[in-house]
């Protein structure tokens, strides 16, 4: 069961993750009132401008950090970007850069589970930290010299002894994950509702097993995730909801997470030492 929550960074770490980036009825966005300012959102209205973001206050246990974005890098948003091109007024879709820092909140809602969350890169490596030890919930994934990995520390009725191994699940890199973000489908403007209110464009990407022909043929949802990118920049990230297989820990196959900082400096990979050196 482990080496299923790597999708998580496959369609959202996903990445989302996710490929990056979690189910059932209880797949709903985060609502205003959730601990940790986790957000709900609403479609931007004809007349409002989509132009501005602003981050609130760090909750109590989260690192400090700053909101404020950095210029792109030389891989990031300004007409660079390869794949289908968008369509008629469409922005461009998320990206993940190769350096930055975020800081926010994971969110398993049908647990009760809200815990610190951190998501980091440097030089096209990433990694994401959810919890800790004092934590009901303690996982980290990471892209590592082009090898994806897994790590589950802590989890409700996952025995903590023997400790579990670390999963090392194949080759897979940045380009991989922005490739597969490509293929998002983007959904809309909204406005991200919380403590400071964020402008951001919503995207749908997913993994679908069974024929890829439209019509009445077999197929089944394996991973979905919604991304909530920067109106300004898709890659600097807000939000990422995801359901599927990829969370078989979680009852209800749902989790996400939200980002209160997001800058594009570089940040720090580690890989733990449970974990086998990367291909």
């Amino acid at each position: 069961m482990a080496p299923t929550r790597a999708l998580r960074t496959l369609i959202a770490s996903g990445v989302v993750v996710l490929a990056l980036i979690a189910p059932g009825a209880s797949a709903s966005p985060p609502n205003a009132t959730s601990a940790g300012g986790a957000t709900a959102s609403r479609p931007l209205g004809p007349d409002e401008p989509g132009d501005t973001t602003a981050s609130g206050p760090l909750g109590p246990d989260e690192p400090g950090d700053t909101t404020a974005s950095g210029p792109p890098g030389p891989d990031e948003p300004g007409g660079t970007a390869r794949g289908k091109p968008p369509g008629p007024g469409e922005p461009r879709p998320p990206l993940l850069p190769a350096d930055f820092r975020g800081t926010g909140r994971y969110i398993v809602r049908d647990l009760g589970i809200d815990v610190p969350f951190t998501w980091q890169g440097r030089n096209g490596d990433s990694q994401m930290i959810a919890g800790g030890p004092e934590h009901p919930i303690w996982f980290t994934n990471l892209i590592y010299r082009n090898t994806l990995y897994t790590l589950t520390y802590k989890w409700p009725n996952i025995p903590l002894d023997p400790p579990r191994p670390c999963d090392r699940l194949g080759f897979f890199n940045r380009q991989m994950f922005n490739d597969l973000l490509k293929t998002a489908r983007f959904v809309g403007p909204e406005i991200l509702q919380g403590q400071k209110d964020r402008r951001v464009d919503h995207w749908r990407v997913g993994i679908v097993g069974g024929f890829t022909q439209p019509g009445e043929v077999f197929r089944f949802p394996i991973a979905l995730g919604d991304v909530y990118v920067d109106q300004r920049n898709p890659s600097q990230w807000w939000q990422v909801l995801q359901f599927g297989f990829q969370n078989l820990f979680d009852p209800a196959l749902d989790e996400w997470f939200t980002m209160r900082t997001f800058t594009h400096q570089p940040g720090q990979v580690t890989l733990p030492d449970r974990c086998p050196p990367p291909l």
